[in-house]
């Protein structure tokens, strides 16, 4: 297991070895689970997104990058960045969702990993410079909280209804990405990280436009195990709440990244961490052994945490993200 020095009142590795990640579970579904996110997925796709693309604001990587809006559930109009093909026509098409810290430029999701691709990268309500939205903490440590006393408005469920928009504005906006059915129609890939990773589990088993995923240091990951865990971040913000208000677990039950992974058909890469201290080890590892369809691990020593290999490894992710979806989207 990795040592760092570090400066944290507990071990961000929580005492388990790698052996032991791997044998973390999922915590078992309320009845209702998937009923629930398909009825959440129902509403998501039946709205008018009428999106917008804006001025050409950056060239690079073989892609021209322009604003986004799109409208999402319950009329929120949501803003973001989408990257179009320099030369040619889109043969791939991705939805990459961002970390809790939101989302203020494209940064290093581009380039793409597959080329002649397009993506969309939108910022979800509440978060980054294109997300905010009035009511919405735009703060990750009240985000996490906000709603939370139902399932039904609970402010996660509609960011997974976001991504889902977002998807279906990169098919107005991209229309050779519509699947016309058969073999060799071309599916959606999706990226997320932290945040992202963990909204992806819970929006992608209802989905049927996406063919593969990466999901990098999911959150979410086994709440009831999470609760016990302290730690940093929203994490440790809804760690507080629960504290005062234990009855939120009949919520967060729905809400649970590896609940959701155990539906999840669609091939998986995950990137989970060793070391993290905002998003402990043990729930990213419950996503990846809940996951249903084909899956991949790509072990990381450290999540969230700034250490001398990181460069290297953010490489060989990159290298081994570019290698999946050629095998499963090229």
């Amino acid at each position: 297991m990795p040592s760092f020095a570090h400066d944290f009142p507990f071990d961000p590795t929580y005492g388990y070895t790698q052996d032991e990640l791997l044998s973390v579970p999922a915590p078992a579904a309320p009845g209702d689970f998937a009923a629930f996110w398909r009825a959440r997925h129902d509403e998501a796709r039946k709205v008018a997104t009428e999106p917008e693309v804006g001025p050409l604001e950056e060239e690079r990587d073989g892609l021209r990058i322009h604003g986004v809006t799109f409208t999402s559930v319950g009329g929120v109009r949501l803003g973001g960045w989408l990257a179009l093909p320099a030369e040619g026509a889109a043969e791939h098409g991705f939805v990459i969702g961002h970390g809790y810290g939101g989302r203020q430029e494209p940064g290093p999701d581009l380039p793409l990993p597959l080329p002649r691709s397009a993506a969309i990268l939108p910022c979800v309500r509440g978060m980054g410079s294109r997300g905010l939205w009035p009511g919405i903490p735009d703060v990750a440590d009240a985000h996490v909280r906000h709603g939370i006393e139902s399932r039904d408005t609970y402010v996660i469920g509609d960011c997974v209804a976001d991504l889902w928009c977002a998807a279906s504005a990169l098919h107005e906006l991209v229309p050779e990405l519509i699947p016309g059915g058969g073999p060799g129609a071309p599916r959606l890939g999706y990226l997320g990280e932290s945040f992202g990773g963990g909204l992806g589990a819970l929006a992608l088993p209802w989905d049927d436009r996406f063919g593969a995923a990466q999901l990098t240091v999911p959150t979410f990951g086994n709440h009831t195990l999470r609760l016990t865990l302290r730690c940093v971040g929203s994490g440790e913000s809804l760690r507080a709440y629960h504290r005062e208000h234990p009855g939120v677990t009949e919520v967060l039950r729905y809400f649970d990244a590896a609940t959701a992974a155990a539906q999840l058909e669609l091939p998986t890469l995950v990137a989970a961490a060793l070391f993290d201290p905002s998003v402990p080890p043990p729930g990213q590892f419950a996503v990846h052994n809940a996951l249903a369809g084909p899956r991949e691990l790509q072990v990381l020593s450290a999540g969230h945490f700034e250490h001398e290999g990181l460069a290297r490894e953010v490489a060989r992710l990159r290298g081994e993200r570019e290698r999946f979806f050629r095998a499963h989207l090229g």
